[in-house]
């Protein structure tokens, strides 16, 4: 809970300008006094910043910062995510989880330039965003008093309905109504859909809840290919021609979308304890880490990659859980850095009716040799050699089963 003496005291609030922070923002001056500096982040979330300085300084905003960070997020964020092999539950591609530390890590350096003595977040005490938020600031810097108004007993708007009649009762512009609640995110990698009807998991998603993709009723009869080239891991061409981080992922949305690429409806487990259900839209972000991990199926040898799998996990457990500023982080990141090395080469992808697909892989460094793999056999490989391999290799197999058969006599 925020404390009462604020009056004059500055706090850093991430502000979206959709429906919570929006509410949120006036909360803070009326209630405790503060004087809020509305920081807003360009992350590719497309037209939703168009006025929010202008929205900001209107609802009671002493000044609003909007920085675009859409470089940053690629490059520093999702690349290093990507290489990794990170996804959540078999299918989150982690589109929110790993904008949040970003955010929360500018919002401290504004505090700091700005003389601010507390940061501020419209994450509710139910997700997983709170847990992001907090665990940046409390790792950048900790002297930083955390405001979470959702967690506060004075805050009342603890429904979005709340949230939209105070809303209106100020004149605040929120595009959500009563009718049209969904709660979304939004940003270069992934669009987010929540709440309303999707709470019932036994309900389908809508045709129109779809934002950056077509519904799969509404794609192309006919295939596009894309081939991206990858350099140690990074994706760096598309179709033969360099490219940035953030055109590359830009212009795969807009193909993949076109076929409806990337949507996935999922029931997840969230840090807190309980199961939420999400709609997510990642059309570019699928293609990259299909393309990806067929580069690697070419270029990383078995144990390496194997072993790789299980960091995986884990590093999208902490992805999901908001430890990005955290030293294991670093130190998964030091090995997956030196499994690149050799994860350079060429993807051709298929994208068709939802899916996309492996249609040609080629590398520098590709581990596979066609007259090792191919079923005539050659002086490369003597398969004389393969009896005493199976033999040693089911030895322990062997000895268990005959214990097993001699208690039975």
């Amino acid at each position: 809970m925020a404390e009462k003496k604020s009056k004059g005291e500055k706090v850093v609030l991430a502000y979206s300008g959709g429906l919570d922070t929006s509410v949120i923002l006036p909360w803070l001056k009326e209630t405790y006094g503060y004087e809020v500096v509305a920081f807003a982040a360009e992350l590719g979330q497309g037209d939703e910043l168009v006025g929010i300085k202008k929205k900001a300084l209107a609802t009671g905003a002493v000044k609003c910062i909007v920085k675009d960070l859409r470089k940053e997020l690629v490059e520093d964020y999702i690349w290093p995510m990507l290489k990794s092999g990170a996804i959540y539950e078999h299918e989150y591609l982690l589109g929110t989880s790993i904008a949040r530390p970003l955010i929360a890590k500018h919002q401290v350096e504004i505090a700091h330039a700005e003389g601010a003595t507390a940061v501020a977040h419209g994450a509710t005490g139910k997700g997983n965003d709170q847990v992001r938020f907090e665990l940046t600031f409390m790792a950048l810097d900790p002297s930083l008093k955390i405001v979470a108004p959702w967690k506060d007993t004075n805050f009342t708007l603890t429904s979005r309905e709340a949230a939209i009649d105070y809303a209106k009762q100020r004149k605040i512009p929120v595009d959500q109504t009563k009718k049209k609640i969904y709660s979304r995110d939004r940003n270069l990698w992934h669009i987010s859909h929540e709440g309303a009807d999707l709470e019932n998991p036994w309900n389908e998603p809508k045709d129109k809840l779809f934002v950056i993709s077509n519904p799969i009723s509404k794609t192309p009869d006919k295939a596009d290919y894309v081939e991206i080239g990858f350099k140690e891991g990074i994706p760096v061409k598309l179709n033969g021609k360099k490219i940035s981080g953030v055109k590359m992922i830009e212009e795969l949305n807009r193909i993949g979308g076109k076929h409806g690429v990337g949507q996935t409806d999922i029931v997840e487990n969230r840090l807190v304890g309980m199961k939420s259900r999400g709609v997510y839209e990642t059309p570019g972000g699928t293609i990259l880490v299909a393309a990806h991990r067929g580069l690697e199926s070419l270029t990383l040898e078995r144990e390496t990659m194997h072993y790789k799998q299980q960091v995986a996990l884990k590093y999208a457990e902490m992805v999901y859980y908001g430890q990005w500023f955290c030293p294991l982080r670093e130190a998964i990141d030091a090995f997956v850095d030196v499994t690149q090395r050799n994860v350079t080469g060429t993807v051709r992808m298929k994208l068709f009716k939802g899916r996309c697909s492996i249609a040609g892989v080629k590398s520098p460094n590709s581990l596979y040799q066609m007259d090792l793999a191919s079923f005539t056999m050659g002086a490369e490989y003597n398969s004389a050699d393969a009896t005493g391999f199976i033999r040693l290799f089911g030895l322990p197999m062997r000895v268990a089963n005959q214990i097993e058969r001699n208690k039975k006599k």
